[in-house]
């Protein structure tokens, strides 16, 4: 884990019942876009029918205040919307969610459909 929020987000992760699997992406786990390469922090499986989305890519941060993230990581993160959005339509329609979550609860309300 690379900062406190990953390991709060990953000592939470710890005691549901509704996750499966999920792990730390590796460093060569890579998004190419046009300005560099963007490393997610984390893929997480879940049991079918106990949330919305089954599979998600998730990058974890402290704050999702506009003021507070770097636009080289505002542009990374737009360009993984885009990425996966394009992965969806090959293969399942919404089958993989990515998004930033702050926390635990930002997690749960976006597997299981809650609007954010």
């Amino acid at each position: 884990m690379d900062s406190a929020v990953e390991r709060c987000f990953v000592e939470e992760l710890d005691t549901i019942s509704e996750g499966v699997v999920y792990a730390t992406l590796r460093r060569d786990f890579l998004i190419l876009y046009p300005l560099g390469d963007y490393n997610p922090d984390w893929a997480i499986s879940f049991k079918q029918g106990s949330v919305k989305h089954i599979y998600l890519v998730a990058e974890t941060k402290s704050s999702m205040s506009t003021m507070k993230l770097r636009e080289i990581e505002k542009t990374k993160i737009e360009c993984a919307r885009k990425f996966f959005a394009a992965l969806n339509q090959k293969v399942d329609e919404n089958k993989v969610k990515y998004d930033v979550v702050t926390d635990y609860s930002k997690l749960m309300d976006l597997v299981s459909g809650v609007a954010a």
